[in-house]
């Protein structure tokens, strides 16, 4: 009776044990619920995908079938809800990132099954030429290839690597995945004998065959399964033995389970719970990704717009000085002018062919930083070439900056606290950090764990023929094996094991630098906190800045032009020269030039503000899942 009640409590623990992680895995959301995840589930409908590679299909470097809608008579026209569009599409800081979001869930697979994280790419990149963000210059360089950082939550790996965080430090996990093991062999055995006494042959001769079979699993619990079952069978040539062949059978089921370090789902499960987060903050570092590769976008085609609306202002310039130097080598035919009236005209005609060249040129390279932004790929060479006509130009209206706005400052910074992505994500890092912290704390305590087994031996064989002792092993292995399992022969243990380290300093100094890295993480969410007020009031004083920059260019431009129109009609009434006229003309393109440039300035500052407060994607109409897709939906309004 004694004996049916350690099998039962060990059995029904067992069960407990496992009932609790079945339980656990249930409740936890699926790594694998998401289209671009294709990994094969290790218990899945067919057993043999757990052993199966798992393919990703090549990248599509072709262009999306947008860029060919937007082709007419050889001119790629371009607005900016194109330009956005397309970028989502094709452009492949994007598309880099977009892997980070597969990675990341395939390490919440990973530490499904207790293996320890390998961290998420968290990092936003800014390797699109032309398109510097960030509200202090356009130099503002990305976080690495591919958006890389060293640990997982963004957390740093130090200068060359050098470093390594506390993040998931604590007591070790084993595998939650079932691990079965089977064992064979056959082995024959031959020894020379010195005497006949013990076993009567000179030779003796033994042949073994043995089929182990090993089960093992670990919980979250802190609870570790093993089960054995151990055959053998040993046939001889000795004259002496009872049994031949000798049948022996033993199993045993033991319970392993940490009482101080290493116990309950903390500690057990801080990898997986770190990994659910850093999937999180890989979603959110996608989004970042978005409103970084948008606003790059944004900046390169209102660059382009001022390039486009630049060139045009220098050849209606260069044009009007063609026209007055024709009429004036006219007038001198007729001997109406001086000649030195004409070498002027020719030189201003020089000058503003080189202004013209020098807009040409830089509009060529503008049209090769927005095709570059907006393609998987710029190998074909007519496309390469092809000129970009923008849509939308400088002209277009943009919401004004009044007094109120200004006044309304901090609710602007209450907006962007609230919208700002890489608040959450330092968020998260804290869960992270508060994760490791208790985690570091229970690998402080020692190591008690609490062992039980019961297990059980079979005997059996047929007797040796001549033999004059009855034998009371059963003859087959049938038999053998039920023997084992009946409670005639039981092996049954429970024992403790403590393990204090003495002075325990590693665990120690792990334990105290995840709290100064946890510390330490406060105050960067804090410095991060005080940068978003900073960019918030920068862009809103940029913002002020530009509109004032628009309003004086639109007098200057204004004044210009009637400047320009009063001594042209001057010069038709005889009493001013077609150089004063010529001058007026420069000046008013001078002028336009200023202007164009501040309403440029204009655009990128409302940019520039609505990535600073956290509105770029509503702004712009995006939608995250459709950029994760890589194909866009524009939102409804």
């Amino acid at each position: 009776m004694m004996l049916t009640f350690r099998i039962s409590y060990i059995a029904r623990a067992a069960c407990l044990v496992f009932a609790i992680s079945t339980l656990h895995a249930q409740t936890q959301p699926s790594a694998l619920n998401h289209p671009t995840l294709r990994l094969d589930l290790p218990h899945s409908y067919n057993p043999i995908r757990a052993y199966r590679a798992s393919t990703v299909s090549e990248p599509d470097l072709s262009n999306s079938p947008r860029l060919d809608t937007l082709l007419h008579d050889g001119v790629l026209e371009l607005s900016l809800r194109d330009a956005i569009d397309l970028a989502l599409e094709n452009n492949l800081d994007l598309a880099i990132a977009r892997y980070n979001i597969p990675i990341a869930r395939a390490d919440v697979l990973r530490t499904e099954a207790g293996g320890v994280f390998r961290g998420v790419n968290t990092g936003v990149v800014q390797n699109t030429p032309g398109g510097g963000i960030g509200g202090f210059g356009t130099g503002a360089s990305g976080a690495g290839a591919g958006g890389t950082t060293g640990g997982a939550g963004g957390a740093g790996a130090g200068a060359s690597g050098l470093v390594t965080s506390t993040l998931g430090t604590g007591s070790i996990v084993s595998s939650y995945d079932p691990l079965l093991t089977a064992e064979g062999s056959v082995e024959h055995y031959t020894e020379p004998l010195s005497n006949l006494a013990v076993n009567n042959v000179p030779v003796l001769r033994n042949n073994t065959i043995l089929g182990d079979f090993f089960y093992s699993q670990a919980f979250p619990t802190g609870t570790t399964l093993t089960a054995t079952l151990t055959n053998r069978r040993n046939t001889t040539n000795s004259i002496n033995v009872f049994l031949n062949p000798e049948l022996d059978t033993y199993y045993q089921v033991q319970l392993q389970q940490q009482l101080l370090s290493g116990f309950g789902f903390g500690p057990n499960l801080r990898y997986l719970r770190i990994a659910r987060n850093d999937q999180k903050i890989s979603d959110q570092a996608f989004a970042l990704q978005v409103i970084s590769t948008v606003t790059q976008v944004a900046n390169i085609y209102w660059d382009l717009v001022s390039a486009y609306e630049d060139e045009q202002v220098k050849s209606r310039s260069l044009d009007f000085a063609n026209q007055t130097l024709s009429t004036g080598r006219k007038e001198l035919e007729l001997q109406a002018i001086p000649a030195l009236d004409v070498l002027k005209d020719e030189g201003e005609v020089a000058a503003r062919e080189q202004d013209l060249t020098i807009a040409r040129s830089q509009l060529r390279f503008q049209e090769l930083l927005i095709k570059n932004a907006l393609t998987k790929n710029l190998d074909d060479p007519i496309f390469e070439s092809l000129p970009v006509r923008p849509t939308d130009l400088s002209t277009v209206a943009g919401p004004a900056t009044s007094a109120a706005a200004v006044a309304r400052a901090e609710d602007v910074i209450s907006e962007a606290l609230r919208n700002r992505l890489e608040l959450s994500e330092s968020a998260v890092d804290l869960q992270n950090r508060t994760i490791s912290r208790e985690a570091a704390r229970n690998a402080l305590l020692p190591s008690l764990a609490l062992t039980g087994y019961y297990g059980g031996t079979g005997l059996g064989g047929p007797a040796s023929p001549g033999t004059r002792v009855a034998s009371t092993a059963p003859p087959g292995y049938g038999d053998t094996v039920s023997n084992a399992f009946n409670n005639s022969a039981p092996d049954y243990y429970v024992g403790l094991r403590l393990d204090i380290p003495l002075r325990n300093r590693i665990a120690k100094s792990d334990q105290y630098r995840s709290e100064l890295e946890a510390r330490q993480a406060e105050l960067r969410a804090q410095q991060l906190r005080k940068q978003i007020r900073i960019e918030v009031r920068n862009a809103q004083y940029a913002l002020e800045q530009s509109q004032a920059r628009v309003t004086s260019a639109e007098k200057a431009r204004d004044l210009a032009a009637r400047t320009f129109d009063i001594t042209g009609k001057e010069q038709a009434l005889g009493a001013g020269s077609a150089f004063q006229t010529l001058s007026a003309q420069r000046d008013l393109a001078t002028a336009e030039s200023a202007l164009v440039a501040a309403r440029t300035a204009l655009q990128k500052a409302r940019i520039e503000l609505d990535r600073a407060v956290g509105n770029t994607l509503v702004a712009n109409s995006i939608s995250i899942e459709a950029a994760r897709r890589g194909t866009q939906t524009v939102l409804s309004p």
